[in-house]
């Protein structure tokens, strides 16, 4: 149940954990990271391009996600299944290229070959997510925790003013964290993706694009008629309850009190007076 209208979620969250079991007990982790001096300059392997965000390789990254994941289910209950899957492929294909990219043209030069590692995960993703969660759910309420013991002085303690959602924060932000600097650059091209797509700054209309409705387990308008169809369907509903109604015996008396239903309070009241005089 608290997964409710959330199947793209729950299957992002059991996927994920699942491919990170299965990348441990099968001892492939190393498929799974990007070297850059190794895997893309020497090797060529740009297939790692399109890998590097399908699991964690350790446990603690693995639960801080699940539970990030779970938290921000709200986007998609608010936007509903087929417009969070086509964010989440839109935002996966640009977070799989740009963070690899600026690895191998600006920081891996600046840095004279010393930070050439990018982690593996969805890290940048689930940062995406956050940012849509940042930008659109806003905070229940609001309470100061006070950094000191003492009593305070001019009627207000010091401390850090934090908000329900801050936990929250905190748990992704370990994510950013984990790895470093390759972690915190995946979150950090992750948040720019987010806030790009939530302002269709994105090339093309790509902020516009959905996915077909039944990969989200949607059908098809023509199969079900729409709302048209609905429509239909109630009332022949409300027909068929009016025929079965007149079938068990309710059949209009001879006074017209059939007649009656179907004329206006107007004309019934003419019928009324008419038969008083």
């Amino acid at each position: 149940m608290s997964f409710t209208s959330a199947p793209v979620t729950r299957a992002l969250v059991l996927g994920l954990v699942a491919s990170s079991v299965a990348a441990s007990l099968l001892d492939v982790k190393h498929y799974f990271y990007i070297s850059v001096g190794t895997h893309i300059l020497r090797y060529r392997q740009l297939w790692r391009l399109l890998t590097y965000q399908l699991c964690y390789t350790n446990s603690s990254e693995v639960l801080f996600a699940a539970m990030a994941l779970y938290n921000m289910r709200t986007i998609e209950q608010l936007w509903g299944s087929r417009k969070y899957a086509s964010f989440l492929a839109v935002t996966s294909l640009f977070t799989a290229i740009i963070p690899p990219l600026l690895l191998t043209a600006v920081i891996r030069p600046l840095s004279f070959g010393k930070f050439e590692y990018l982690p593996a995960g969805p890290t940048p993703i689930i940062f995406a997510i956050l940012a849509q969660y940042h930008a659109i759910i806003p905070h229940t309420y609001k309470y100061k925790v006070a950094l000191s013991t003492s009593p305070p002085t001019n009627g207000d303690a010091l401390g850090v003013t934090v908000s329900d959602k801050s936990l929250k924060y905190f748990m992704v932000f370990q994510l950013a964290l984990f790895q470093l600097p390759g972690s915190l650059l995946g979150a950090m091209v992750g948040w720019v993706v987010g806030y790009s797509w939530r302002n269709e700054l994105l090339p093309g209309r790509l902020t516009r694009w959905r996915i077909p409705g039944w990969v989200v387990g949607l059908r098809s308008k023509k199969r079900n008629g729409g709302f048209e169809g609905m429509r239909r369907r109630l009332e022949g509903e409300s027909e068929g309850s009016a025929s079965a109604g007149i079938a068990s015996g309710a059949q209009p008396s001879g006074n017209g009190e059939g007649e009656n239903r179907r004329r206006t309070m107007g004309q019934q009241l003419l019928d009324e007076v008419r038969g008083a005089f």
